[in-house]
């Protein structure tokens, strides 16, 4: 599933004891695999003085490396919410900048619900980019559910607002919704993300059960750059991680779990609708040491 950045660990952390020069060598793998210099500095600082401190040999080492690296994908874990504090839909929305993955994930998400007899509306909120309200309405024919849309052009707010006002008349127990998704440099687009926010916690009267940011996994730092610029915008509640099957080396979410805080709740392992997984902090770090 993951094509991961630990296949030297093995040869390095073997014989009774490890060495400074170890250190050194896994720092290096950790930042080559997309952790990032400040997460694996930190992490490989922290390794030596467990070892130290256990009087650990290289087989333990590597079991402390495999804690640590959980208990970061662990902080602020939080599973999604699927039940509403009162009568009112599940709403989530769901950003991300273009080439993501997002509205298929989106499609993953309905046909999740869907599998669990949800009835689930989709929002075409993403109304500048064009072909965008096309493309989730061929998703929405595909799981079976209805796309709540507007004319090209029109005010993402109002569409989220007639999608929580649909789901409410037809009994639908979720909505989710596409945002635009624009580069995240571009501060209209916050501005903007930030109104439909707003829209939603009005219709709802409460705000929004999830904002997911998706992210591509193959994009190493740039995700971590748009993960920064999402969570101090609009509140993320959530990270999708996504191309996990790909070329993807794994650590840019130990990065992005670090640097932010927030919860990784998805990952996105293939094409298929399927291919949606709740995210295990402990089975990850796991995949990227059996793929070593």
């Amino acid at each position: 599933m993951i094509r991961g950045f630990f296949r030297r660990i093995g040869q390095l952390l073997t014989g009774a004891s490890v060495s400074p020069e170890t250190y050194e060598t896994l720092e290096e793998i950790l930042v080559a695999g997309d952790v990032g210099v400040t997460t694996a500095s930190a992490v490989i600082q922290r390794l030596e003085r467990e070892v130290r401190a256990r009087g650990a040999d290289a087989a333990q080492a590597r079991e402390i490396l495999q804690g640590i690296l959980a208990e970061i994908l662990s902080r602020g874990q939080a599973p999604l919410v699927t039940e509403p504090p009162d009568g009112a839909p599940v709403v989530y929305l769901v950003m991300g900048v273009n080439g993501t993955g997002k509205t298929t994930t989106i499609a993953k998400l309905a046909h999740r619900f869907k599998s669990r007899n949800r009835r689930v509306l989709l929002a075409a909120a993403d109304t500048f980019r064009a072909a965008a309200t096309e493309q989730l309405e061929v998703w929405g024919q595909r799981v079976g559910c209805d796309v709540i849309k507007h004319k090209p052009g029109a005010d993402p707010g109002a569409v989220i607002f007639d999608a929580i006002a649909a789901a409410r008349a037809r009994g639908a127990q979720m909505v989710i919704a596409d945002t635009a998704g624009r580069l995240h440099t571009q501060r209209n687009l916050m501005e903007e993300l930030k109104k439909i926010g707003r829209v939603a916690e009005r219709a709802l009267g409460r705000p929004a059960d999830e904002r997911l940011l998706v992210l591509d996994a193959t994009t190493g730092q740039n995700a971590l750059v748009q993960a920064r610029t999402f969570a101090e915008a609009v509140g993320v509640t959530g990270i999708v991680i996504t191309k996990l099957d790909g070329t993807a080396k794994g650590g840019t979410v130990i990065a992005i779990a670090d640097a932010t805080g927030l919860p990784i709740k998805l990952a996105g392992t293939g094409e298929k609708l399927d291919d949606l997984e709740d995210f295990d902090p402990r089975a990850y770090v796991e995949a990227l040491f059996e793929s070593a």
